[in-house]
């Protein structure tokens, strides 16, 4: 037996092997003795295995798959239930040892036998649990059957289906309340004035209809339109808030860079993220639970105006920039689960920042010739960023509630351009996160004495502290862990 386990098993079995030794030692002893027998014995132990491989290659089992996985999209820490429901719909019968394909980050593939002990119906199901420390898309499977002849003699591995995406997002985190409703309160509820007959005039008054109570009467209107006029109703409406996602890799290239196998890396390329970025991610989902807790209507833009995650390769709707209820948070959660830094060529799915090899060539000169400029050269393409694009999207929205804006590293020209922004906003905040937070002190004077309220952190201070920020005017601490929403668990 322990010569047998040295011997390849892909082609034949344990017992396929000994048949084809047995049948050499007898054509050895056929030859030796000249025996007719011995040579027909030795004939049939060799070609009965090779038969049986030939076999079992042109008729093959056929089975069919169904994955599930629960819950489904998953958060980052949390864990996930896959179920595996697996029948054979040929006519072929025996037994199969079936292994499910896992990324590496999830550890050993789970392997099972087929049919299950408690299978029922001719379909036999399995459960293992998965769980993933960083957010993306991540291929579970194809599960691989290797299944032999009915003689037991040859063996034959072939995956049996396509496999299925896992998605998983970034949790969010409890940020505390803050100043940031004003006026609108805390609960996300706000009168604001509903015209029933707009009028260049005067916005804030209508026409007269039966049934009005006298009291509502505008005088000053009436005598300056000669008819009556009446204040307009009152009515509650959903507040809105603005978020600005900045994704550019020359704002977040500081950090340490890291490859997480995502959908992105079906070409052997891997998500381009960084620290400082991971740290936004997080950052802007959290903004986002926390603005939807209080009935915001959102709406999620990048630096240059267009919809925040027009390029995730997760985002059910890339073209969508409104958000709200339950149903656009879960949209905004599964957006941001493969949303990467966008570079030259970003308006490919295509990771741009890493060759077909998988190398990364962030800071290497190839990324300039890639984008068609001079060597070491960076050039990015898109509107521009925090240009006319912008402003007109968030003047179109003038004073219906905060801005947010979750940014890298700017420079102090760029933040000359974003400062007038905060006159479109009820209120103007801004979170710069970098690695040297000192060195931004410039940055974050233009964008105060613009009307923003804006602060610099570093990614490894606490998102609900660097919100805190904007109601408390100290020092970010650095926490040893920080406890996300749903999770339960310390990143």
């Amino acid at each position: 037996m322990a010569l047998l386990d040295r011997v390849p098993r892909h082609l034949f079995t344990h017992r396929g092997w000994g048949m084809i030794a047995a049948g050499g030692i007898a054509l050895g002893a056929a030859h030796v003795m000249g025996r007719r027998d011995l040579l027909t014995l030795s004939v049939l132990l060799i070609v009965l295995p090779l038969v049986s491989l030939a076999g079992i290659r042109l008729i093959k089992p056929r089975f069919q798959v169904y994955r599930e996985f629960n819950p489904s999209p998953v958060e980052t820490s949390a864990p996930t239930v896959v179920r595996l429901a697996v029948a054979r719909t040929g006519n072929s019968s025996g037994r199969a040892t079936m292994e499910e394909r896992l990324p590496p980050r999830f550890g050993q593939s789970p392997a099972f036998r087929f049919p299950s002990r408690s299978a029922t119906g001719g379909t036999s199901r399995y459960e293992y649990h998965l769980r993933s420390a960083q957010r993306g898309q991540f291929l579970i499977g194809p599960v691989t059957a290797e299944f032999t002849d009915p003689f037991g003699l040859s063996l034959h591995r072939q995956a049996i289906d396509d496999g299925d995406t896992l998605t998983v997002t970034p949790a969010a985190v409890v940020l505390p309340l803050t100043g940031l409703a004003g006026a609108r309160g805390n609960d996300g509820i706000t009168a604001t004035r509903i015209r029933a007959n707009p009028s260049d005039d005067d916005v804030m008054t209508r026409e007269y209809r039966h049934g009005d109570p006298m009291r509502r009467v505008h005088w000053a209107a009436t005598a300056r339109h000669g008819d009556l006029m009446v204040r307009q109703e009152e009515s509650v409406t959903t507040p809105e808030a603005t978020i600005i996602m900045d994704h550019k890799f020359s704002a977040f290239a500081g950090g340490s860079w890291a490859g997480v196998p995502g959908q992105a890396a079906q070409h052997g390329h891997a998500m381009a993220t960084s620290g400082t970025f991971e740290w936004s991610v997080v950052a802007v989902m959290s903004i986002s639970a926390h603005l939807a807790e209080r009935n915001y209507a959102l709406r999620l833009l990048d630096t240059g105006g267009e919809p925040a995650f027009l390029r995730s390769p997760s985002a059910p709707e890339p073209e969508v920039e409104e958000y709200s209820g339950a149903a656009g948070l879960q949209s905004i959660s599964e957006s941001l689960a493969a949303i990467q830094l966008a570079g030259p060529l970003h308006g490919r799915r295509e990771n741009p920042l890493y060759d077909l090899a998988g190398r990364g060539v962030l800071g290497n000169t190839s990324l300039g010739r890639a984008a068609g400029g001079r060597e070491g050269s960076i050039h990015e393409a898109g509107p521009e960023v925090f240009g006319d694009v912008l402003m007109d999207k968030l003047s179109a929205h003038r004073m219906r509630g905060p801005v947010i804006a979750v940014l890298g590293a700017v420079s102090r020209m760029e933040a000359l351009a974003l400062a007038p922004a905060a006159a479109y906003a009820t209120n103007a905040f801004a979170i710069i996160v970098v690695e040297k937070p000192e060195e931004f002190t410039e940055v974050l004077e233009v964008l105060r004495q613009g009307g923003w309220r804006a602060v610099a952190v570093a990614p490894s201070a606490a998102v609900a502290a660097a919100w805190n920020q904007f109601d408390q005017e100290v020092a970010v601490p650095v926490p040893a862990a920080e406890v996300r929403r749903g999770a339960g668990v310390a990143q």
